[in-house]
């Protein structure tokens, strides 16, 4: 039978006690008093047989409600897109699979090339200067972007929009109170983030403002505006977007954003049920100098052949941790290489039509649910998501809508008791026009 792990025998066993010097598994816990060692036998089930293990596992796997049989209008920050079936091929290829750090450049060129180019096309989607080779995903980059903003001005207040995603929120949160800093969360008017209150908060103590561009509920920021707030003192802009929104959307550098962050998982990488995903980081080339993380540049050998390394690495990251810039000294090398290889296959055409028919779906997804008296609960223009009030538990609608074999939208009062009875609909290019009237039928239906 071909084994999917190395079984030990008992040949093994007594071969490695022996190279050792012991006579038993027992005497290497000899130095533990016997007042604390165990006795008796744990509670544990019979250790099952391989088949028997393998067969048990797949009947609990296939208890989950999986998209790749049920149709998914859940978003929320995690989203089903459409996947080139080379992205998996690619990084399912040992030496991109099995890598690690690429410390040695003459051995790591593959890698290093293909983190060059995710840094490459981040920076061509957010029109920034420079992009980071991954993280670990789009809350800790936010975090982090909030950090280096503290640190580079001085300043101890972190203000932050609530239609930011709540969980970035509070990975903000916890680093904040680490570092002793101020966080101070912005209401939203009409589904975004409110000027005026922002204007109430602003101070001369702000290091950043945070927004998201779409916002959590979807909707596009009024950025324009917010430049001109951010930037009345030394304080910085920060704008977390979705990668694939920017294919449609002038980036956030012409407005004026000093910080770009957010989750490539939009490209290549599957919903996975919730992670792991890769968070990007780009900035200006005058922070390029703080970036947390890694960052590969090209260079040329004595032979003046191209070749990439490591560079602008803050040694201390690794060393000398207290002086470290940022806690972040690794990346997300295979999902940012899924991420590369999915924009590469798309292309600059392809990812513009993505985003466009995410915008047309949506719209279309929001007139069917207007013909069975389904409202919207904002009236700002939007991306992908929108949010409706259906003013009934949302849970218990999801419930039901998943007795119909579909997976309704994000229950908002999960986050904001507030927002009980609205829902967050997603809608992508996979979405087909069948299973949106379908859903806008069967939603109707229980409303």
């Amino acid at each position: 039978m071909n084994h999917r792990y190395l079984p030990m025998t008992a040949t093994d066993e007594k071969e490695m006690l022996e190279a050792i010097g012991i006579e038993s598994i027992e005497e290497l816990f000899s130095d533990m008093p016997e007042s604390i060692r165990f006795k008796g036998e744990m509670k544990l089930k019979e250790a099952l047989r391989e088949p028997e293990l393998v067969r048990y596992f797949e009947s609990l796997a296939s208890k989950n409600v999986s998209i790749k049989k049920t149709p998914s209008f859940l978003g929320a920050g995690v989203y089903e897109h459409y996947i080139p079936s080379i992205v998996d091929h690619v990084i399912s290829r040992s030496e991109f699979y099995t890598a690690y750090t690429p410390y040695q450049p003459e051995i790591s060129q593959g890698e290093l090339q293909a983190i060059f180019e995710f840094q490459t096309m981040i920076c061509e989607l957010t029109g920034m200067d420079v992009a980071n080779s991954s993280m670990y995903d789009g809350p800790t980059a936010l975090a982090e972007a909030a950090m280096l903003a503290a640190g580079q001005t001085k300043n101890k207040t972190i203000l932050v929009s609530k239609a930011v995603h709540p969980e970035a929120r509070a990975v903000l949160e916890t680093n904040a109170r680490g570092q002793r800093l101020q966080v101070i969360e912005i209401e939203i008017e009409d589904g975004v983030t409110d000027l005026e209150k922002l204007k109430e908060a602003y101070g001369d103590d702000t290091a950043c403002v945070i927004v998201q561009h779409p916002n959590f509920f979807g909707h596009l920021e009024p950025l324009t505006e917010l430049e001109k707030i951010t930037h009345q003192n030394k304080a910085m802009l920060i704008v977390s977007s979705n990668p694939l929104a920017l294919g449609i959307l002038a980036p956030p550098s012409q407005f004026g954003a000093d910080i770009v962050i957010g989750d490539a998982q939009p490209f290549g990488i599957p919903t996975q049920f919730g992670g792991p995903h890769c968070g990007y980081f780009a900035t200006t080339k005058k922070l390029m100098r703080k970036i947390p993380g890694r960052l590969v540049g090209q260079t040329t050998d004595e032979h003046g052949q191209r070749g990439f390394v490591l560079t602008l690495q803050a040694r201390e990251q690794h060393i000398r941790r207290e002086k470290a810039t940022s806690n972040i000294c690794s990346n997300q090398a295979l999902n940012a290489l899924a991420a590369s290889v999915a924009m590469c296959a798309i292309g600059k055409k392809g990812i513009k039509e993505m985003a466009y028919q995410n915008i047309q779906k949506a719209a279309y997804t929001k007139a069917k649910l207007k013909e069975y008296g389904i409202k919207l609960a904002f009236t700002q223009p939007t991306f992908n998501e929108f949010v409706v009030n259906v003013s009934k538990s949302v849970a218990s609608i999801n419930e039901k809508l998943l007795e119909k074999g579909i997976i309704g939208g994000y229950d908002l009062e999960r986050d904001d008791k507030r927002l009980a009875g609205h829902m967050l609909i997603a809608v992508t290019e996979v979405r087909t026009k069948e299973e949106i009237d379908t859903f806008a039928k069967e939603l109707g239906a229980l409303l």
